[in-house]
């Protein structure tokens, strides 16, 4: 059985590592080297510049501005998003009341209905589930504020995306809504796999719905929120952002710059002003910032694992 073992294991992965490598970690490996150069993006001539892009970039109001807003949505998305999640698949799965004839576990009425609600944004495209809140927050004939209107609210017309202290967190409920369907799936998953028995022996005990979540749910689900929240804070980091701000802000990443984050500033500097080499000096920031994110979560997210 031993024979030929990791010659076996070397030929399944040598094809999945080639290609990972090839697509991923090559153009991470050029990004770096070009952020060294003055390379336009559109000229194949450039020279090395050593530091200057880096010594630039430090120096660039706009990039601590992107690099604020970039790590407000790294720091508050993923609180908001994995907290409704929770709350919203515990209730689905856990969070009803016993009904006689019925299991003592239970989730609440048109629990199944409200897992096809929750998870129907998953299934728009992040470019539409955009246009649509642009049209929503639009300050004249949007949704929101026809509705503040129509309920007799007049004075209260926000601006939304056109005030530079609302449109920032205008983009963040977007991304909130647009993501929290696709994590309560994920976590009453995770919920379903948990006995049953566990929740009846707590209850059975006097235990609450609110101790019971703390006390057995949450401990036994923490690998899944521990990579859910990664993931959300990769997402916040990168395309999901890009998209949003892209499409929804006025610019984009206005006004003032004040919707502006890391990866729309690396993509404005590499197709809109032609500095591909600075553009991937920041990307290289970004990416920094993404490994340094991650490591922070896994290392304070680390705890004894749970087995049942």
């Amino acid at each position: 059985m031993q024979h030929g073992k990791y010659r076996f294991i070397v030929g399944f992965l040598a094809l999945p590592l080639g290609l990972y490598a090839l697509f991923v970690v090559w153009p991470f490996i050029q990004s770096i080297y070009y952020s060294f150069t003055d390379w336009t993006g559109l000229s194949p001539e450039f020279k090395m510049v050593g530091f200057d892009n880096y010594r630039r970039m430090l120096h660039d109001d706009i990039f601590w501005k992107s690099l604020q807003h970039s790590l407000l949505f790294a720091l508050v998305l993923p609180l908001v998003t994995i907290s409704l999640a929770l709350f919203f698949a515990f209730m689905i799965n856990v969070g009803g009341r016993h009904r006689r004839g019925g299991p003592v576990v239970s989730g609440v009425r048109g629990s199944s209905f409200y897992k096809i609600v929750y998870f129907f944004p998953q299934v728009l495209s992040i470019a539409i589930v955009a246009l649509l809140f642009a049209f929503a927050y639009n300050p004249d004939s949007g949704a929101i504020n026809s509705l503040l209107r129509g309920i007799g609210l007049d004075s209260v017309q926000p601006l939304w995306l056109g005030d530079p202290d609302l449109a920032l967190w205008c983009v963040m409920a977007v991304l909130v809504w647009s993501t929290v369907g696709f994590f309560v799936v994920l976590f009453s998953a995770g919920m379903a796999s948990i006995p049953a028995e566990m929740y009846e022996a707590a209850l059975l005990d006097g235990a609450s719905r609110f101790t019971t979540f703390f006390r057995i749910t949450l401990p036994l689900l923490w690998d899944t929120v521990q990579s859910g929240w990664v993931y959300m804070g990769i997402l916040a980091l990168g395309a999901e952002s890009f998209a949003v701000v892209q499409i929804m802000t006025t610019g984009p990443g206005g006004p003032d710059y004040s919707t502006t984050v890391m990866v729309l500033y690396v993509y404005q500097k590499a197709f809109r002003d032609g500095q591909a080499a600075y553009a991937t000096t920041i990307g290289v920031a970004l990416l920094v910032v993404t490994l340094a994110f991650a490591a922070i979560v896994m290392r304070l997210g680390r705890r004894e694992r749970l087995e049942y």
